[in-house]
């Protein structure tokens, strides 16, 4: 079965530059990805190619076993918003979503329903080019949706948003995941990733340099998965069976070179209480910044 989303060996010179290099990544349906890199790191032409907008000097980018552009029907295949969406500001939104439906011979009442769901119904009329940044991203989710596509690209969908409307996006990404919908997502804003991804992929210079669900990774590089509980002592007895490194005693145990999905398994197994399961150590973004080898300050 092919994966929703599909880069393999993707690379993309600009002249002299070398924008992506080799580049490889799935995302599966369900599941929400996170895009992660630095300013330049090569994630929106990644996105572009991946879209049909740009084409890769080698490599391939696919979607749903096939490039966009050979996508027999891509209005309800893939969905995506780039540069925070593309509308005419003298247009209201409803109207926006309106020609965009009408072009893509959509039912009107599903502007409606999206209107709803991004929660500018009371908007709707007002011209676009008076949106604050937030409104204007929520208008750029809701064209997105319009098709009801299975695969969600979207290029930081959380700029301009306040931590209000952060919070809106999170919850409402994990709702289109847990519809079956497979989201890429590129952000900069690393403690929402942190909240919402299943999964991450971080470029650098066009290359990957990290990839794995979110809780992996976090184990991996951030000094292992926190457990505690009633049962922690004798879930230690059974890890520690399996080859894994368990410190810890009494109701609280660290366990390196283990996901909390594996822990997870081994807990489910034995039928053990556990109170919490959590990385421990470093925080996402400083996680991001030992793989990209940067600082943190201004790029």
């Amino acid at each position: 079965m092919a994966h929703a989303i599909e880069v393999s060996g993707l690379t993309k010179r600009f002249g002299p530059v070398l924008a992506v290099d080799d580049l490889s990544f799935t995302a599966d349906e369900g599941r929400v990805v996170g895009f992660l890199g630095p300013n330049g790191a090569g994630k929106t032409t990644t996105l572009r190619m991946l879209l049909g907008l740009v084409n890769p000097t080698q490599g391939s980018a696919t979607v749903l076993g096939k490039p966009f552009v050979k996508l027999e029907d891509p209005v309800h295949t893939v969905g995506a918003v780039l540069d925070g969406g593309m509308l005419h500001p003298g247009r209201s939104g409803r109207n926006h979503l309106r020609a965009l439906a009408s072009a893509a011979g959509i039912p009107r009442g599903r502007v409606e329903e999206m209107l709803e769901l991004v929660a500018l119904k009371d908007a709707g009329n007002r011209r676009a080019g008076g949106y604050s940044l937030g409104m204007r991203q929520r208008l750029g989710l809701a064209a997105a949706l319009l098709g009801d596509p299975r695969v969600l690209v979207l290029d930081e969908p959380a700029n301009g948003l306040d931590p209000q409307g952060i919070r809106w996006l999170r919850d409402f990404l994990r709702t289109l995941a847990k519809e079956g919908r497979a989201i890429l997502v590129s952000s900069h804003v690393l403690a929402e990733v942190a909240q919402t991804a299943d999964d991450v992929v971080v470029i650098n210079k066009g290359r990957s340099v990290a990839q794995a669900p979110l809780q992996e990774i976090m184990a991996r590089s951030g000094g292992g998965m926190r457990v505690r509980g009633p049962d922690v002592a004798r879930l230690a007895e059974v890890l520690q069976g399996g080859g894994a490194r368990v410190t810890g005693d009494g109701t609280e145990i660290i366990v390196s070179e283990r996901s909390g999905e594996d822990i997870g398994r081994v807990i489910a197994e034995h039928q053990l209480v556990i109170s919490e399961l959590s990385p421990a150590g470093a925080s996402l973004e400083e996680i991001f910044f030992q793989l990209t080898e940067t600082s943190g300050g201004p790029s």
